[in-house]
């Protein structure tokens, strides 16, 4: 599947929407009515409109986001726009080559030599700027990944160890009050 397939499926699920039909379908963890999809994630999957709560317990950290998913366009963009610089660059090297030795012959190679130079180190930084956007990108997927690998760890360990979990909240509100108490005497 490709990326733009991915994206289009990932905002109509965003939406609320059948990735394949894009008729309404508020929970996309059963099958869609209108168009018979597969279902998508665990059930409660879709947050109805207007909820803002948080789901609690450890499958509402198994579920990934939709703002998980979103590609990273603007990056991309910026990594095609230095790979035609640098293409562009390079196509006016030839063309300058071609022109210099067409108008003056032999006597334009030690210009054409230090032109030639520094348009080829330009482009190649623009390739290379180009490649460090894709670098950024997939730096950009592997932070996502571990996010939600720890979220899916931290929330499997809470539900093996509630004991340690109510121990720290207790400890935390009796560290709060004798805060409270100390500004309170203050």
């Amino acid at each position: 599947m490709n990326s733009t397939r991915e994206a289009q499926e990932t905002r109509a699920a965003a939406l609320g929407r059948c990735p394949e039909c894009g008729k309404p379908r508020p929970d996309l963890s059963t099958l869609c009515e209108h168009c018979g999809a597969a279902p998508l994630g665990p059930a409660d999957a879709a947050a109805s409109e207007g909820a803002t709560h948080r789901r609690d317990g450890p499958e509402a950290i198994m579920q990934v986001r939709a703002a998980d998913m979103e590609p990273y366009v603007g990056l991309r963009y910026v990594a095609k726009l230095f790979r035609l610089m640098a293409l562009i660059l390079v196509l006016l090297l030839v063309a300058e080559i071609v022109t210099g030795l067409t108008t003056q012959g032999s006597g334009a190679i030690p210009t054409l030599l230090a032109e030639g130079s520094r348009l080829i180190v330009l482009s190649g930084l623009l390739w290379a700027s180009g490649d460090l956007a894709i670098l950024l990108i997939d730096i950009g997927h592997d932070v996502r990944a571990t996010r939600i690998l720890i979220g899916r760890q931290s929330a499997h360990h809470l539900a093996e160890h509630p004991q340690a979990r109510r121990r720290d909240e207790r400890d935390r509100a009796v560290e709060r009050k004798s805060e409270r108490q100390r500004e309170l005497a203050e």
